[in-house]
C-alpha cells in the first residue's frame, strides 16, 4: 500500500524532532537552548535582540528568551556584559561546539543514503508544495 504524501510528512517531522529532542535532553536542554546557543555563537546579544530574531519560535507559553539565558548563565556557559548582553563564554563556546557536532550527526543520519541532488530536489518540491498552499517565504534579516 502506497502511503500519501501526509504520512511521510509527519512521520519524518515527528521523527526528526524526537531524535534532535533526545540528543538535547542527554545535556538537561531543550531547542530553545540550541536556537539561543546557535545565536550568541554568531555575536553577543541582549535579550530584546535574541528574542526578536527567535520571535517565530516564541509564544505565549514562552514570550521571551530570558528564563533560557538565565539557564545557561547558571551553567556558566554565558555571561552578561556591562551594555547587559549576553556572551558566550570559553565553556559555552566548547559546549556549542559538542552540540554543534552531534546536531552535524544527527543531520547526516537523516540524509544518509542521499545524494546532494536527491536532497536539493526534495527541498525545492517541498518548498513548491508550501507555496502552492499559500506559504510566502520571507527572507531572514541577517541583523
Amino acid at each position: 500500500m502506497q502511503r500519501p504524501i501526509g504520512f511521510w510528512l509527519k512521520l519524518v517531522d515527528r521523527l526528526i524532532d524526537e531524535g534532535f529532542d533526545s540528543l538535547l535532553r542527554e545535556q538537561r536542554l531543550t531547542r530553545r537552548h540550541w536556537q539561543v546557543l546557535n545565536e550568541l555563537s554568531k555575536q553577543a546579544a541582549a535579550v530584546a535582540d535574541l528574542d526578536r530574531r527567535l520571535a517565530p519560535f516564541l509564544d505565549a507559553g514562552e514570550p521571551t528568551t530570558r528564563p533560557v539565558l538565565d539557564d545557561l548563565a547558571s551553567r556558566r556557559w554565558l555571561e552578561w556584559t556591562t551594555g547587559d548582553h549576553a556572551v558566550l563564554t570559553p565553556q559555552g563556546v566548547d559546549a556549542h561546539a559538542g552540540l554543534h557536532q552531534a546536531v552535524a550527526a544527527h543531520r547526516e543520519r537523516v540524509a544518509a543514503g542521499i545524494d546532494g541532488e536527491e536532497y536539493a530536489a526534495t527541498l525545492d518540491v517541498l518548498r513548491r508544495m508550501a507555496e502552492n498552499l499559500g506559504w510566502v517565504d520571507h527572507p531572514r534579516r541577517t541583523d
